[in-house]
């Protein structure tokens, strides 16, 4: 049988910004950026690598992101000082939050020193920033303390099943769970905690662990993590990703009432992308995060930040806006600045509201637009 090769479309380079300097958006620090629906701009995820030793199919599948796959160069990333120069103008900009993603952003060296970095900006109203990390737990438990000294205020992390057999299938690389979970402990013991589990939950495949990861954290953590379960998404165009493989959140939440009793909880922040619940007894909080059967794109307030200097305004976009173009070319901050804010005053993004709007059919269609991959500007 010959090798089954999947071409993929190559959206990291776009050209950098031609002709005149972007003008002055009028706005001052801290002022309220808004797009073109009314979305402020409120969070940051910024990815320090293209780059995982995991190998989820919804995410990253093997037979693409094989050896002979070409993950960006070293001198093509952003260094710690572009990153937090850039950083610094977003929080100018209204950004509250920052979340170092990837790839697996652990495999960064060094990463503990832009966490020490960012964890010294403030908002123009002089507070700290929010700033958090999601990784697959791998490196954690070698890391956790490092990074809590560093400044990191949280972590999120990545864990699809607790059946081992089904976690190393999930993962292709035969990674274990007490791993993950050695991971998990080591954050709650370095302060990181509450931890936030997540996830994905792909019909057919891992849909049965439901149940069993949560009553098995119940057991090991009681209320000191809070478990977020994600619907399966377009993320991309290489997870061969159908809705016949979406398990819908309300029926999540069906299976969860097989433990116990749940109630509704109210959103923590504006732009929260989970719907909050709680069981009655025990305590232990569950997310719902519904991006296929309940978009969120009318609060979302997020930009991405793409390995290599490229801004994204939405998980689903397509292109991205060369902001690295601007820093190694000279430009000062105020121009920078300016083009964040006309960027975002451009913003339409609304990619799930119109796929749970759409037909099937337009949907097929739609999909022939290649989306970039979700380990390129976090997920």
């Amino acid at each position: 049988m010959g090798e089954k090769i999947i071409a993929i479309t190559d959206l990291r380079r776009t050209p950098a910004p031609a002709g005149a300097r972007p003008p002055a958006s009028g706005l001052a620090a801290g002022d309220a950026r808004l797009d073109l629906l009314g979305r402020h701009l409120g969070d940051l995820r910024i990815s320090v690598t293209d780059r995982c030793n995991f190998r989820c199919r919804y995410c990253m599948p093997r037979e693409v992101f094989d050896t002979r796959h070409a993950f960006l160069p070293h001198a093509a990333l952003l260094s710690f000082e572009e990153i937090a120069r850039l950083a610094r103008l977003f929080a100018d900009a209204g950004v509250a939050k920052l979340r170092l993603t990837g790839g697996e952003p652990l495999l960064r060296k060094n990463l503990e020193h832009l966490v020490a970095m960012l964890a010294e900006l403030r908002t123009p109203a002089g507070a700290p920033l929010d700033l958090a990390l999601t990784t697959n737990g791998s490196l954690l438990a070698r890391k956790a303390r490092s990074l809590k000294a560093a400044g990191l205020r949280r972590v999120t992390v990545s864990l699809d099943a607790i059946d081992d057999d089904v976690f190393r299938a999930m993962n292709d690389v035969g990674f274990a769970v007490e791993d993950v979970l050695e991971g998990i402990d080591a954050a709650l013991a370095a302060g990181l905690g509450p931890v936030k589990v997540n996830m994905v939950v792909k019909k057919g495949t891992n849909d049965r662990q439901v149940v069993p990861l949560a009553r098995a954290l119940a057991a090991r953590y009681g209320d000191g993590v809070v478990l977020r379960f994600i619907e399966f998404m377009d993320v991309g165009s290489t997870n061969g990703w159908r809705l016949d493989d979406v398990l819908p959140s309300q029926d999540v939440l069906a299976q969860l009432r097989e433990i116990g009793e749940l109630e509704p909880l109210e959103a923590n922040a504006d732009g929260e992308t989970a719907q909050r619940w709680r069981f009655r007894d025990g305590g232990q909080e569950i997310g719902l995060i519904s991006s296929v059967t309940r978009a969120f794109c009318g609060s979302c307030t997020r930009a991405r930040l793409s390995t290599d200097g490229q801004l994204f305004l939405c998980l689903f976009g397509t292109h991205g806006h060369d902001l690295r173009a601007l820093l190694r070319g000279g430009a000062s901050d105020a121009d920078i600045a300016a083009t964040i804010d006309q960027v975002w005053a451009g913003r339409g993004d609304r990619y799930s509201a119109l796929r749970s709007a759409a037909t099937a059919a337009a949907h097929e269609r739609a999909a022939g637009e290649r989306r970039v991959e979700m380990h390129y500007i976090g997920g």
